[in-house]
């Protein structure tokens, strides 16, 4: 069944960014990539001259879901690194408004010492049209993965149902990332990337992951990872680790992914896979949470431990002024600076409620361990 898609027609208000956006389009010669249900996608072709008589028209596009040509592996393909390795990010409605977060995210490449070069090998998981159609206004890699029956364009309060859909659908989604063959780092659209982070990335891990908070040892399993950003290579043990933290969604309903990692995190079946997981310094990948104290050594910072889209767009925009006023510095100043964060502010009041929130957690966490069986293939 074809599925139409309405483009109207972008107008670009800066001559520069018409530039750029052109020179986008020329990039990926043309080609749009949009999908359904994975693995099922569609690909919208175009052009550049299609483009310029778009600012005097509207194109509607009617295309056919299913051939074998237009799968996922074509805009990872085109997005990946010389190793295989691509970044993701998730993006809603509410996220991919003017002036809301994807905005933020993608400027913190733009501004971040040495990110910039990054923004080739994103790709921006749209979660419906309207957040699909803004990225193809800001990016040049987008990939639309509608889910039959949910809708996620709306903000996804923490821990609500459709929070929770939401989150596993990623898990899900990812899980067949890595059996494409494809290293992924992902992150959520609210982590602003300020240094390359490939460099601080561990060489023999399998599974790498951020915390809310750090507790020493990148070896120690009682740290508190964050799902919202962390680096996965593609091999039979992160695979089959993925699948059975997808599966144990069924054996811990109403919590989700990063709660449930917590638990699984300790299981004979993970141990016994002797997957190589490790967790990432806040001194270098840090939030609300826990930040990054030392600006000469953070790499990215994530507007965690904060609920309300508002609040988070509020903070993370003095956080942008920080890095800039960072940036600005002479480079023996910064050596010496002892900049600081003046963030969180109105995410400073969430931190207490989370935190409530993960002690009731923490009690769960040290409760007798469920048995996880990986599910058996259909």
């Amino acid at each position: 069944m074809g599925w139409t898609y309405e483009l109207s027609c972008i107008v670009l208000k800066k001559f520069e960014e018409f530039i750029l956006f052109v020179g986008q389009w020329m990039q990926l010669k043309g080609n749009f990539l949009l999908g359904r249900d994975s693995p099922r996608l569609i690909l919208i072709g175009s052009s550049v001259s299609n483009l310029l008589a778009c600012m005097m028209s509207v194109i509607s596009i009617d295309v056919s879901v299913g051939s074998d040509e237009y799968k996922l592996e074509r805009v990872l393909k085109n997005a990946a690194m010389k190793d295989g390795t691509v970044i993701l990010t998730t993006l809603n409605e509410a996220w991919a408004a003017p002036n809301s977060i994807v905005d933020l995210f993608l400027e913190s490449f733009r501004i971040g010492d040495g990110t910039r070069k990054l923004l080739k090998h994103l790709v921006i998981i749209a979660l419906d049209e309207k957040a699909f159609s803004r990225c193809l206004v800001v990016h040049i890699h987008c990939f639309a993965l509608v889910t039959e029956g949910v809708d996620f364009s709306r903000e996804a309060y923490f821990m609500t149902p459709d929070y929770l859909k939401m989150m596993w659908r990623r898990i899900d989604f990812l899980q067949s990332v890595l059996e494409m063959g494809y290293n992924f780092v992902f992150t959520d659209a609210d982590i602003m990337w300020f240094r390359d982070p490939f460099p601080r990335f561990y060489s023999d891990a399998d599974f790498q992951i951020a915390c809310d908070h750090f507790l020493g040892s990148s070896y120690d399993l009682e740290n508190r990872p964050n799902g919202g950003f962390n680096f996965v290579r593609s091999n039979n043990r992160s695979m089959e680790f993925y699948k059975f933290w997808y599966n144990s969604r069924e054996v811990y309903p109403g919590y989700h992914d990063q709660d449930v990692l917590n638990i699984i995190k300790f299981d004979a079946f993970v141990i016994d896979l002797e997957l190589k997981m490790r967790f990432l310094n806040t001194a270098n990948f840090g939030g609300f949470c826990e930040p990054s104290k030392d600006l000469n050594q953070v790499c990215t910072m994530h507007a965690n431990c904060c609920f309300g889209l508002g609040n988070k767009i509020h903070d993370l925009r003095i956080m942008l002024e920080d890095w800039k006023q960072y940036m600005s510095l002479a480079p023996s100043l910064k050596i010496s600076s002892i900049s600081s964060w003046r963030v969180p502010q109105n995410c400073r009041s969430m931190f207490y409620g989370y935190f409530l929130y993960s002690l009731v957690q923490s009690h769960h966490y040290n409760s007798p361990q469920k048995s996880v069986e990986p599910a058996k293939e259909d």
